[in-house]
């Protein structure tokens, strides 16, 4: 790598933003990933997020991909949908995935107004959008969707995401634990790697409701939890790499156990009745579509917003 490929590198980003900005139906453009949580390295991408009012046609994002990239792909929807291309000064791969405004409001109203819980990675979207940064934001749409979502982790979400994740680790009939012990049987590897990864989805994010941490999605984890977790299993990394070191084996059931009565005591420990939730700001999120309406006819014609 050239010593100007690092520079390069760091404004990459901004020059992206740029160039989404100059089409009128984007509304922010946003960086997360590893850049933004200090944890880059050589292997990470450069992951942006871009919202818009409409979807931006293929045609305009393979334009912009042109400006930097020669080997790119652009129309990768298999997640969400998105483009991928790797820079052609600094070899940095750019990962865009598009997002329209109302559908991210949505998902902040589902954790943080209803309190609904998923199961593994309940509050993973929240996390992204507190912990983004905003490199382009037309009108300030973004900076009010993370003012409306920096608030204390709602207590009633935090009891549904335990009530739902924690069950299922081993306490009920269709537990991951059975489910393990029925691949072990079947000697079946697949779904024996399959259910493990399902149940420490769900381990962790048991672990992180109890801390009152939005999930920070799929990588690092145990960095993230022995970091940030005050409330934490005993011996919880050792715990897990040798849980994952005998995954391919039947000796992967004798390590569950002590993995979760950790924290089944835990969870025991945070079942006295919480105390009352201080008012939540719930118009704050769906409030957002309103005060994006009233932004919206100053601008140019040709943006259709998603809110009627």
């Amino acid at each position: 790598m050239r010593p100007t490929d690092t520079t390069f590198r760091s404004v990459l980003p901004t020059l992206v933003a740029d160039a989404f900005s100059e089409l009128p139906e984007v509304v922010a453009v946003v960086m997360a990933g590893s850049q933004e949580a200090g944890a880059m390295d050589g292997h990470s991408d450069i992951d942006l997020y871009v919202y818009s009012a409409t979807p931006v046609d293929l045609a305009k994002r393979s334009a912009i991909a042109a400006r930097f990239a020669t080997r790119r792909e652009v129309g990768n929807d298999f997640w969400e949908p998105g483009d991928e291309w790797v820079h052609d000064l600094t070899g940095s791969v750019v990962d865009l995935m598009y997002r329209s405004p109302a559908w991210i409001e949505q998902e902040l109203d589902r954790v943080l107004v209803r309190h609904e819980a998923a199961i593994g990675n309940s509050t993973c979207l929240w996390h992204n959008v507190l912990h983004s940064v905003a490199l382009f934001d037309r009108g300030g749409w973004y900076r009010r969707l993370q003012a409306a979502a920096s608030v204390p982790y709602p207590e009633p979400l935090r009891r549904a995401i335990i009530a739902k994740n924690h069950p299922i680790l081993r306490h009920t009939l269709s537990s991951y634990l059975h489910q393990i012990e029925l691949a072990v049987r079947r000697e079946d590897r697949v779904s024996l790697q399959h259910r493990v990864t399902a149940l420490l989805a769900s381990y962790f994010d048991v672990l992180f409701a109890l801390n009152r941490l939005p999930h920070p999605g799929e990588k690092r984890l145990l960095e993230f939890a022995t970091t940030h977790c005050a409330i934490a299993p005993r011996d919880l990394k050792r715990r897990v790499h040798d849980l994952l070191a005998a995954a391919p084996t039947p000796a992967v059931i004798r390590h569950i156990g002590p993995l979760v009565d950790d924290l089944d005591r835990l969870v025991a420990a945070e079942q006295a009745p919480p105390p009352p939730e201080p008012e939540l700001r719930r118009p704050a999120v769906a409030d957002l579509g309103r005060a994006w309406r009233d932004w919206a006819p100053s601008q140019p014609d040709q943006i259709a917003l998603p809110y009627s």
